[in-house]
């Protein structure tokens, strides 16, 4: 270590060319006590029993109903034509099943949404939880969609 001279010499402004090692050496102690203290508590391990469950796959798939509606109005239930009054009897049949089935909705680009907004009313009365919407990805306005 390098101490510095008290007659105030030529050097007393050079600066100084060696590290200090004192203060680095405290920290090196700081953190080797902190680690003997921490080192324990990373071993310590609660052990605890953890139920096992022993389940099969359910091979339950799920019931779909098609439901589609062209330009005119006209609605088709599973590719059967239905008329709008029958609906809400079909739809109160349905939904008492465990599990309920899903409503896949198809709708026409023409189709008036009152006609769409009264079938889902319809649904969500009798109690049809789930119900989706089907739609082609990528059609245009200009051309067809795609026949599923």
């Amino acid at each position: 270590m390098a101490f510095g001279s008290f007659n105030g010499g030529a050097s007393s402004g050079a600066p100084q060319s060696e590290i200090n090692m004192v203060p680095l050496i405290d920290v090196m102690l700081v953190l080797l006590v902190i680690f003997i203290i921490t080192a324990p508590l990373l071993s310590h391990a609660v052990r605890i029993d953890v139920p096992q469950a022993t389940s099969s796959p359910v091979d339950n798939d799920p019931v779909k109903i098609d439901l589609a509606i062209d330009a005119d109005g006209k609605v088709f239930w599973n590719d059967a034509p239905v008329a709008l009054e029958e609906l809400p009897g079909r739809f109160a049949a349905v939904s008492g099943q465990t599990p309920q089935p899903e409503i896949q909705l198809r709708a026409d680009k023409g189709t008036r949404y009152e006609v769409l907004a009264e079938i889902m009313a319809d649904a969500s009365r009798s109690g049809m939880k789930r119900i989706g919407f089907v739609s082609t990805p990528g059609a245009d306005a200009g051309q067809p969609a795609p026949a599923p």
